[in-house]
């Protein structure tokens, strides 16, 4: 049957001409093939194009083929795994391989097989994975869980979507001067004071405080201070702050991190005063949030230093506002009803007083966060993220610590808009101009052998202990022995704490006996000696307890009292510590036996990720189990308590 005048004529077969002869057919005739033939073709020249070895398995192609050799394939019988095991070889091999493709690559293999073999080769890619991957792998794992919250930010911003993509803009620039030097020349400058500075379009690093357009007054108050010349944070945290950049600023204890935020507040503050004085019940244009009541009044008092310097320079009065919990707010009365420029707060007052709507934040542009790690952590969290909600528009937003772990820093980093991160020195690394000396000390010979440390250096001298019943009997027991001694801790009232706090920094105490509420950001500035009666949990705690001394480039002295009830995994941190600062270890640390060891063996860094400590990795981290057991019973621990009353 012809299908077309206009269609070639398929070639000849033998059989096909000498029938053709006989017949005497014309020349448009075209010989009938079977449809299945015509499709079992086309397929097999579809799969010789791809080069895929798939077929047609009950199509009868391939069971009756003419070949050059005229003999005829096996069917297809199951030999094989239903693979032809027999094919005709010849000139027109390679065609007819094409041809005789099957379907599928795995067509006689069931799928019970077929999963079997999967699941063997997993099973051989889990085993040829080496102990270090598998570490890591499991480290990841707990640490995207632990992780894993809402972002930090407004919950309008969230339910609406609204994301910054730039920063605020300011009308600080940088002098002329600085604006021409070249990427190569403010790199040497941080490589030359340590500072690591991360993030897009870097602000300059500046080394004098008169490049910075600081006012006559401020310059004549940090002269005053003793303050000749910035402090590597200050050099780079300075201009990014004044810049307007979010920013997580990141020194050890004592090198001048109050500075770097309370400096660009108050130029902002005294910026807006200045083009529009504040009303009744506006403001505040900035904010300090703190986790201690002790921290918010050292920096509430610095403001109002530089505050007063400013007005008798002839400039506009700023008024700041404390806001924490103890003290009588009327007595802030005033300033509350004449309009706030500065507010520094903890966070459970603040939250109180902004739904009490005794002040609000439309016009508030600037938050920082003081030991943001304790801020960001589960105590404070949902706190701050309720102060947040109360923002009307963008603000710029700096977080300063000591100790920030590379998860608060991730965590924290997704709320800040083009973030700059400056780092001197390790996040969580002990003051080197502090020099630490561990004993070993009998629990019960610990409260008599204070008075032998107490001869090492001149008062005033600084002990922290762990629990609020030690730091009374150790205040007890100093008096008895005729030692000028006074104490704070979170049960105390405010009046005590204050006073505690005033006798000890004017010198007519020689003592002060404190828990953790002394540890975060107090500066003593004359201390030589701080003594740790326990050794605490968290080695964080540890770094902040001996930064009270050894500050601002003097040298200081610590010393930790450690025995059999001190934790194996907080002396292997200690263990580290030492180590990295090149601090005398002794015998009872070295004899501890180092878990980390392998995983340095396996080329993986040591660390752990969540809290930071070096002996420890964060399957193993002891502040990550504490914190999950406060999660499941709802408490919160007792230094976070203490810093969130109100």
């Amino acid at each position: 049957m012809a299908t077309s005048l206009t269609r070639e004529r398929a070639p000849k077969r033998a059989s096909e001409t000498n029938l053709e002869d006989d017949l005497d057919v014309g020349d448009d005739y075209v010989p009938y093939v079977p449809l299945s033939k015509r499709r079992a073709e086309k397929f097999g020249k579809l799969t010789a194009k791809k080069g895929l070895d798939y077929g047609t398995p009950n199509s009868g192609y391939g069971s009756d083929q003419n070949s050059t050799s005229g003999q005829q394939h096996k069917s297809r019988n199951g030999e094989g795994n239903g693979r032809d095991s027999d094919r005709n070889t010849g000139d027109d091999d390679d065609e007819d391989d094409d041809a005789f493709a099957k379907v599928g690559p795995r067509a006689g293999v069931s799928l019970i097989e077929q999963s079997v073999e999967i699941r063997k080769a997993q099973v051989n890619a889990e085993e040829q994975k080496t102990e270090a991957q598998k570490a890591l792998e499991e480290e990841a794992k707990i640490l995207a869980a632990v992780t894993e919250r809402k972002q930090l930010a407004s919950v309008e911003e969230i339910s609406k979507g609204i994301v910054y993509k730039d920063p605020i803009k300011t009308t600080w620039t940088p002098p002329r001067h600085i604006r021409e030097m070249t990427q190569e020349q403010l790199a040497a400058i941080r490589q030359k004071f340590h500072i690591d500075a991360e993030g897009e379009d870097m602000p300059p690093v500046i080394k004098a405080f008169r490049d910075m357009k600081f006012p006559k007054p401020v310059l004549d108050y940090l002269k005053n201070k003793g303050i000749k010349m910035p402090t590597p944070i200050q050099m780079q945290g300075l201009p990014v702050a004044l810049s307007g950049r979010d920013m997580i600023g990141i020194a050890f204890t004592g090198s001048g991190k109050t500075l770097s935020f309370t400096l660009p507040l108050v130029m902002r503050a005294l910026e807006e005063e200045t083009k529009m004085p504040l009303a009744k019940g506006e403001g505040p244009i900035g904010m300090i949030v703190c986790p201690s009541r002790e921290l918010a009044r050292q920096t509430y008092e610095g403001f109002v230093g530089i505050a007063d310097m400013l007005h008798k320079g002839g400039y506009a009065q700023l008024r700041i506002l404390l806001c924490m919990g103890g003290i009588n707010m009327q007595e802030q009365a005033s300033v509350l009803h004449s309009g706030i420029h500065i507010v520094v707060a903890t966070p459970g007052r603040l939250q109180d007083m902004l739904a009490k709507k005794k002040f609000n934040l439309d016009l508030c542009t600037y938050m920082c966060m003081d030991e943001a790690d304790r801020m960001l952590d589960m105590g404070f969290e949902e706190e701050v993220r309720t102060i947040l909600s109360y923002f009307k528009h963008q603000r710029q937003t700096i977080l300063y610590s000591a100790t920030m772990p590379k998860k608060i820093q991730d965590f924290a980093r997704s709320a800040l808009v083009m973030p700059v991160t400056v780092n001197v020195g390790r996040a969580g690394a002990a003051n080197l101009d502090v020099i630490q000396e561990v004993e070993y000390v009998k629990q019960e010979a610990k409260i008599v052998y204070l008075l032998e440390c107490l001869q090492k250096t001149p008062p005033p001298v600084l002990i922290f202990a762990e629990n609020k019943n030690d730091v009374d009997d150790i205040q007890e027991y100093l008096l008895l022995k005729g030692v000028e001694a006074v104490s704070i801790h979170g049960s105390k009232t405010q009046e005590e704490r204050e006073y505690a706090i005033n006798a000890f920094k004017s010198y007519q105490k020689d003592v002060l006996v404190a828990t953790d509420v002394a540890s975060k950001g107090l500066d003593f500035a004359e201390i030589h000696h701080v003594i740790l009666f326990d050794m605490p949990k968290e080695i964080e705690d540890y770094v902040h307890r001996i930064g009270r001394t050894g500050r601002s480039g003097k040298t200081g002295i610590a010393t930790t009292f450690i025995n059999m009830n001190s934790s194996e995994q907080i002396l292997l941190d200690l263990k580290h510590l030492l180590r990295e600062a090149k601090q005398r270890v002794p015998p009872v640390l070295e004899a501890l036996e180092d878990p980390t060891e392998k995983y340095k063996d396996l080329g993986v860094a040591g660390g752990c990720g969540y809290c930071g400590g070096l002996g420890h990795r964060v399957t193993e981290c002891p502040k990550l189990e504490q914190q999950q057991k406060s999660k499941n019973s709802g408490m919160m621990r007792p230094n976070e308590r203490a810093g969130n009353e109100m």
